[in-house]
């Protein structure tokens, strides 16, 4: 199998801990010039992209600006920095868990998002640990959802993330999850859900579906106090909102959630009231670069369980 040619180190350094972009022009396209081809490419539109090229924001591999009338090249790697969006800062700490010369185990709030995406860039956990350990070469292991809470696991060595990664993808770290929401009596637990769960693009909530399963969680009741409960969710799979999903169609929603049972109006830029009540709560594996044994679990209580007066008031 023919082996794929890394691309060229990056000419730019991050900008508040976020890489730049990295464009490859693909063979086959009609552009005349690589000004063309971006224009057509972002929806920034020719006005922005004009600017930052007389700017000499847009370099080869080299570092070199990129021309209104350079040529296009098919396998080509132009970057530049994209303008960063007015984000509203997370309002809460980032703690490390644990660190070494290949990981980093951080206990994300509620809120952050993991990685670069979209609307969030700088205010993400990734960004933010980058800045705040003196490590550009950080990278994400694995995702949590922004509104979830908990651990999630970076590599330092870019070199090495690809071991790390596939332990996710080859379920060969244990996770648990917890979660609050209402208790339900006449629910029998534990048991193990099994469903087909398909998230559609540009559609927020996923949804299940007849088929063969894609998503296994098991689901345990820690303990309750009268109509609430604090449940062990550990799920087999990684499908998109899994957990969520598998906890509404049991008829208790985890408290917090605003897509299940029912989408409810997106939540304001700023607003941290009553965050989602589910945390990533324990991350065990063996170490596949060192062979160590680990098992993390975070120290933070869900409020709805701790304090729900307060959480459910604010």
């Amino acid at each position: 199998m023919r082996r794929r040619t890394p691309p060229p180190p990056s000419p730019l350094p991050q900008r508040d801990g976020v890489d730049p972009v990295r464009v490859r022009l693909p063979i086959g396209d009609a552009s005349a010039t690589v000004r063309d081809h971006l224009v057509a490419r972002f929806a920034a539109g020719a006005e922005v992209i004009d600017g930052l090229l007389e700017a000499g924001r847009i370099v080869d591999a080299a570092g070199r600006p990129v021309t209104r009338d350079m040529a296009y090249v098919p396998g080509m790697f132009v970057w530049f920095h994209r303008e960063l969006p007015d984000e509203e800062r997370v309002p809460f700490p980032i703690d490390v868990i644990y660190r070494d010369e290949h990981v980093v185990v951080a206990d994300k709030p509620h809120f952050l998002a993991t990685t670069p995406r979209g609307s969030h860039v700088a205010e993400t956990a990734l960004a933010r640990l980058r800045r705040q350990l003196g490590t550009p070469t950080l990278g994400a292991a694995h995702r949590l959802d922004r509104l979830t809470a908990g651990l999630v696991m970076f590599t330092v060595r870019p070199e090495e993330r690809g071991a790390y990664q596939s332990l996710f993808r080859d379920r060969r770290v244990a996770k648990e999850y917890e979660a609050v929401a209402p208790y339900d009596p006449a629910l029998a637990l534990p048991r193990t859900v099994r469903s087909r769960i398909v998230k559609e693009r540009g559609v927020l909530a996923a949804r299940e579906i007849e088929g063969e399963p894609n998503a296994i969680s098991r689901v345990e009741l820690l303990e309750h106090r009268g109509e609430r409960a604090r449940y062990r969710l550990t799920p087999s799979t990684g499908q998109t909102h899994q957990l969520r999903v598998h906890m509404s169609a049991l008829g208790v929603p985890i408290l917090g959630d605003p897509l299940y049972p029912a989408v409810t109006d997106p939540i304001a830029s700023g607003d941290f009231r009553r965050p989602l009540q589910l945390l990533a709560r324990v991350l065990e594996f063996t170490d596949p670069v060192t062979g160590r044994e680990h098992r993390f679990v975070s120290p933070r209580v869900l409020r709805a369980w701790s304090s729900y007066d307060e959480w459910a008031a604010e």
